[in-house]
């Protein structure tokens, strides 16, 4: 086997992939640890402002089966972050991909095909559409190099519109009872979509951290012509990322579902905005190579949290975008006067 090392500006590049790895994982500890406090004082506020909210019956189902879900696809989107990209449609599949396994069961009486599909006939189908979607995606933003933006924002749309189309607008309900495992499943008295996220998170952090793929995804993101000059096959990572968080998102939308025990013809609208917030504030760099899946946690915690706090104080619901847009604005300032003091330190 070669002992050559190619290099890139005079730098050895099997050596760049490891220096971007090794900051990420610096600057995204600083940044884990620096929300505990917030998450602790979010606690406390919780505490005085409702005697509700520590007990078990809330902290389990109100802030951490609601936040399942959502957790679900920030890890998704937070792996396509990590990898220099994001994914705007992800919501759109949320919706799409669980509408079309219930269409092809329904009876059309009820709003549904009338093929009567087997739910296991219309998991898989979904599942296929969702590889499709991020295939489509994938190739146009790794291949095509258009922009992940306009790509991505145009599939949402593109999405949406099928999910109007299929439900007529509708909510679907009455549905099979393997539609409703995921919702109604306890393991140890816990919500099974409580585990299913903590499975998520584990798989997730250790695929990342110590998988070699998942230390090629954080060069890619750090500096894909770098990666690549390295022998990266970053093409193909790109359309892996796309589809792994198409097929985690329909996952997570089919929790929903069975959550809700319905698929509605507007589900998932308006989740990636907060699932942008959870990744953000959680130290997920917007410019890539940067972040963790504990700190993706620690986003979805605090969000959870606020969310349930101001349910709780029975804040209005508009009320509470706005403030998920303010911590977004918040972690955007905190993120760039945290990398300025790195930057000043380095030089």
């Amino acid at each position: 086997m070669s002992t050559h090392t190619p290099t890139v500006a005079g730098t050895p590049t099997s050596r760049r992939p490891l220096n971007i790895i090794d900051q990420a994982r610096s600057s995204g500890w600083a940044r884990e640890l620096a929300l505990l406090p917030a998450i602790i004082l979010a606690m406390v506020i919780g505490a005085v402002l409702s005697p509700q909210f520590l007990t078990a019956n809330n902290l389990l189902n109100n802030v951490l089966v609601t936040s399942a879900v959502l957790g679900i696809v920030v890890i998704a989107e937070s792996i396509i972050l990590i990898s220099g990209y994001f994914d705007l449609s992800l919501e759109s599949v949320v919706g799409l991909a669980p509408m079309l396994a219930v269409w092809l069961v329904l009876p059309a009486a009820v709003g549904g095909s009338g093929w009567g599909w087997s739910p296991w006939g219309a998991f898989a189908a979904m599942f296929v559409l969702s590889i499709v979607i991020g295939l489509i995606n994938g190739f146009l933003v790794g291949k095509l190099k258009l922009n992940a933006f306009m790509v991505t924002l145009a599939m949402l749309t593109l999405l949406r519109g099928l999910t109007m189309g299929l439900s007529g607008g509708k909510t679907l309900s009455g549905l099979p009872a393997e539609f409703l495992a995921l919702g109604n499943t306890k393991w140890l008295g816990i919500s099974i979509q409580i585990w299913l996220f903590v499975i998520f998170l584990v798989a997730a952090a250790i695929f990342m951290r110590s998988h070699p793929v998942g230390r090629k995804l954080y060069a890619m993101g750090g500096n894909n012509a770098a990666a690549a000059a390295a022998g990266i096959k970053t093409l193909r990572l790109t359309i892996g990322v796309f589809v792994a968080g198409a097929v985690i998102a329909a996952f997570a939308g089919l929790m929903l579902t069975g959550r809700i025990a319905s698929v509605t013809a507007n589900q998932g609208d308006g989740l990636i905005f907060t699932v942008f917030a959870a990744a953000v504030i959680g130290g997920i760099s917007l410019n890539g190579g940067k972040g963790s899946m504990i700190g993706a946690l620690s986003g979805v915690l605090l969000l959870g949290i606020i969310q349930n706090i101001l349910v709780l104080s029975q804040v209005p619901s508009f009320w509470i975008q706005a403030i998920y847009g303010l911590i977004i604005l918040s972690a955007l300032i905190f993120n760039y006067l945290a990398g300025s003091r790195r930057t000043r330190r380095v030089v």
